[in-house]
């Protein structure tokens, strides 16, 4: 007769109530480490804000860094806002487009 790690007769032994934990040890470990590598930095679908797009990159706000870094002056900064502001103004402001 052979000598297993199950031993005790032939059943399963203690070392069957590991296996679960160390299934649960190695679903952690790649969650884990593709949080901290492939995910990071991308915003989560339950998470996206107006459809998918961000408030950051809305096109109200991208006008308005333009402006505060100098890129546009301000008569071409009023004349796209007040453009955009048909558009996309009462949409991103919770009214109906």
């Amino acid at each position: 007769m052979t000598q297993t790690l199950a031993g005790w007769d032939g059943g399963p032994g203690p070392w069957i109530l590991f296996l679960p934990l160390l299934w649960a040890a190695a679903v952690t470990g790649v969650v884990t480490l593709l949080r901290r590598t492939v995910w990071r930095g991308r915003v989560a679908p339950w998470r996206a804000l107006d459809g998918g797009r961000s408030a950051a990159g809305s096109p109200l706000s991208v006008l308005g860094r333009r402006f505060a870094a100098g890129e546009i002056e301000e008569e071409e900064y009023w004349r796209r806002l007040s453009v955009l502001e048909e558009q996309f103004g009462r949409a991103e402001r919770g009214g109906t487009a």
